[in-house]
């Protein structure tokens, strides 16, 4: 399954592929892809892992943008 999600606050476009990064690395993803230019992420995994993987994104992207947010599209 794949979901989109909104970004916000991040600054720059190498913070975005640290965010791509870190997200990917999560266990169950299969993709994860940073747009920069219309702040909008995109992870492909499996549907039951879903509500897991999102709070480890969650903690992911603070770390890089600690005033970033991720809203479901």
């Amino acid at each position: 399954m794949i979901k989109t999600f909104r970004l916000s606050e991040i600054d720059c476009p190498v913070c975005a592929g640290k965010v791509q990064d870190a997200i990917a690395a999560i266990d169950g993803v299969k993709m994860a892809r940073v747009d920069f230019l219309v702040l909008k992420l995109t992870i492909e995994a499996d549907e039951e892992d879903f509500p897991k993987i999102m709070k480890k994104a969650a903690k992911a992207v603070r770390r890089v943008e600690p005033d970033c947010e991720i809203e479901e599209i």
